[in-house]
């Protein structure tokens, strides 16, 4: 697509020439999903929720527009709230970038940072405020921020706010903000919490959601694999064994479960990095350049914390345990098979959470493959077979009787084991059945052609 297409098509959004030199000069083609549909309602002047994944456009598909509705002669007129400093930075840079040519000014306001220093930068009059949720709180308590009247609000990865307990920060941001203000809020998922956070601030909202289906990259390979709840440690360790990874990302569910096996990978000389949200900036600031300067291999995270990561070249992620929803299944999995790469994704699973997995693969779409490393896990994925074979039966009256009167009677651990090995041996006997058919039908087409 020739440069004047791609510039093109973002002006049919409705956007001006400053803004589109921008785009161009970030390199834009077409717009994605999310900015095709927020950027004209933004314009507009609606208050918007949009449910998006990282990874899909989302800070040009409000920066774009606020770009070009601010009044770059006046002073701060957009604010957005994200909730970790690395969020803050980044979107910084690229509200910097997209607007060059408006000669746009940013300011980022958060935790770690001189407060002279901060309060110095915003007496400059940048037009964009980006900050996080305590530090923004903390200068308005203290009244440093005067005048401060912006027209447009955006909360950006309103979720994770949630997950790092900055709702109540957020409510009382919004008690020194003006009533006349556009408000666009920005999420992966959208839990309730977060749904009355939105009915109790924004005013007749658009409402916008890319489903998950849309955003699943065809590079990346889905599989799964069995394990003991017990045995996860010790699958991480095979899988990484068994895997050629470049770089892998661990999730893992709680901050706790991170450290612990960031312990355990690093005991057995794995080269390996954690991260989660009760680091400190400086230590999570360090992690990651490890990560991205490829010092260490492996990266063990929670979803919270990883949020702000941008990292290429990803050739793996693991799901510890199988994600809450969808949605985050698609935000973890996003971060490999990206720029044309092929990426794979792995998800530990017990046999009594495989209905959850096939809930998600039928909802995001994509295939999930079984495991079948060579050595690994072969029993246990015959037992996961066999044990979803027999749940396919309900429990009738006779065989209940029966059972009654086998317990009375006999061993029921060499009941069932005997029942297994009777299993086995019929599953043995059917693939020989199939191999001997083969061979006949073979034999018999090449008769046939002599």
């Amino acid at each position: 697509m020739t440069e004047t297409s791609a510039i093109q098509d973002f002006q049919s959004l409705g956007l001006g020439a400053r803004v589109l030199r921008g785009v161009r000069a970030a390199g834009f083609n077409t717009p994605s999903p999310i900015q095709a549909k927020a950027i004209p309602e933004i314009l507009k002047q609606n208050d918007l929720i949009a449910q998006a994944q990282t990874g899909t456009g989302k800070t040009a598909a409000f920066a774009l527009p606020i770009l070009e509705m601010i009044d770059h002669r006046n002073g701060l007129e957009a604010l957005v709230i994200t909730p970790t400093r690395e969020l803050a930075m980044q979107i910084s840079d690229e509200i910097f970038k997209l607007g060059r040519f408006l000669r746009t000014r940013t300011v980022c306001v958060y935790g770690g940072q001189s407060i002279k220093k901060q309060c110095d930068l915003i007496a400059k009059n940048p037009q964009v405020m980006i900050a996080t949720p305590g530090r923004l709180l903390d200068h308005l308590q203290n009244g440093r921020l005067e005048n401060f009247t912006p027209k447009f609000v955006v909360l950006d990865e309103s979720d994770e706010m949630l997950d790092m307990g900055f709702l109540d920060e957020i409510e009382e941001i919004f008690n020194y903000l003006p009533n006349n203000i556009q408000i666009l809020l920005f999420s992966a998922t959208m839990p309730p919490a977060i749904k009355k956070l939105a009915e109790k601030i924004l005013h007749n909202p658009v409402h916008i959601r890319i489903a998950p289906a849309n955003v699943i990259n065809t590079d990346i390979m889905q599989r799964y694999y069995i394990v003991e709840d017990n045995a996860r440690k010790d699958a991480i360790i095979a899988l990484l064994t068994k895997e050629n990874i470049e770089k892998g990302i661990i999730f893992t569910r709680t901050k706790k479960e991170a450290d612990n096996l960031f312990e355990y990978l690093k005991a057995r000389g794995h080269k390996a990095q954690c991260l989660h949200g009760d680091m400190d900036q400086r230590s999570r600031r360090a992690a990651m350049l490890e990560f991205k300067e490829k010092k260490c291999d492996i990266l063990v995270a929670t979803d919270v914390a990883a949020r702000g990561l941008d990292v290429s070249d990803v050739s793996h992620v693991f799901n510890y345990h199988i994600p809450l929803n969808p949605e985050i299944y698609v935000h973890r999995i996003g971060r490999t098979g990206r720029a044309g790469k092929k990426g794979s994704a792995i998800t530990l699973v017990t046999s009594l959470e495989f209905k959850e997995l096939r809930s998600i693969q039928k909802e995001v779409g994509g295939k999930l493959e079984p495991y079948e490393g060579e050595g690994i896990s072969q029993k246990r994925m015959l037992a996961h077979h066999i044990r979803q074979e027999i749940l396919k039966f309900k429990v009738s009256d006779e065989a209940f009787e029966l059972y009654e009167e086998l317990e009375r009677d006999s061993d029921l651990p060499q009941i069932t084991l005997r029942l297994l090995s009777l299993h086995l041996q019929t599953l043995e006997n059917n693939s020989k059945k199939r191999l001997q058919n083969k061979a006949k039908n073979s034999y018999k087409r090449g008769k046939r052609a002599r």
